[in-house]
């Protein structure tokens, strides 16, 4: 099994590609783990050797005990880089990916070559929503939640599809204590007033229909902010990348390769 150790503890990874080609980092959704990114691989593999991962707290990653920091997510990815030999990539992170692709580029620009941004946010709800969904999450476990953020997930034409029902899966049998503290993480992130020192070539995705990341209030703000951030808006839901799979891989194989011809 692919697993490393990262920043003190045991991430599960997949590097795939050929090692010639430039690295591109892919990073999950909460809830989620590294098999989301399966629509996107084929055709991303054509361009990028390819680097998948669990979170720590979820898939097959460890669940360190205590709250974590979206600083503490970013070292991660750092950590896992450094051991497997890779000094710069391009990151792409959705949601949650999304928050630590910002803490990246705002502490380790020089290991970054591009940034997507999919279906995120510089600052995530309120503290009081983050807090009624730890004490749900901590006192009935993932299915006490489960309805509620798979339909945030999939929009209805989308609820009953192969990669719903997979996601469905993974999401109930994701660590309570892991998730919870990847909230904790998202509940305390702000960087709205940090937005306009990434200097990184950065593409922000976002979803008409989005209700836990809507374009505005949250991709606006990351587009207005960052000096000449790129925005592409799709149809569907907050998983941009299942609900319209060939648009969004498009869109990233578009704007990555600008850079990488």
């Amino acid at each position: 099994m692919p697993f490393i150790a990262a920043n003190h503890i045991r991430l599960f990874y997949r590097l795939e590609g050929k090692p010639e080609l430039p690295v591109l980092v892919l990073s999950h959704s909460l809830g989620c783990d590294h098999g989301m990114w399966e629509p996107q691989v084929s055709d991303l593999l054509q361009r990028f050797r390819l680097l998948r991962y669990d979170t720590r707290g979820h898939g097959a990653s460890d669940v360190p005990s205590g709250d974590y920091t979206i600083e503490a997510l970013g070292r991660d990815v750092l950590a896992l880089c450094d051991a497997l030999n890779i000094k710069n990539f391009a990151f792409c992170g959705l949601s949650m990916g999304g928050a630590i692709g910002q803490w990246l580029a705002l502490n380790a620009p020089e290991r970054l070559t591009a940034l997507v941004l999919a279906n995120t946010s510089p600052q995530f709800g309120t503290r009081e929503t983050w807090e009624s969904r730890l004490q749900a999450v901590r006192q009935g476990g993932m299915a006490a939640i489960e309805e509620a953020v798979l339909q945030r997930f999939f929009s209805p034409a989308n609820r009953a599809s192969t990669w719903a029902h997979s996601v469905r899966a993974v999401f109930l049998a994701t660590d309570p204590k892991g998730y919870a503290a990847c909230c904790t993480a998202l509940r305390d992130v702000n960087f709205k007033d940090s937005l306009n020192q990434i200097k990184l070539p950065t593409l922000v995705i976002g979803s008409l229909g989005d209700p836990s990341t809507p374009w505005e209030g949250n991709g606006d703000i990351l587009v207005r902010n960052i000096p000449a951030a790129k925005a592409v808006l799709l149809r569907g839901a907050h998983l941009s990348n299942l609900e319209q799979p060939r648009s969004f891989t498009a869109a990233v194989l578009e704007f990555l390769i600008e850079r990488n011809p």
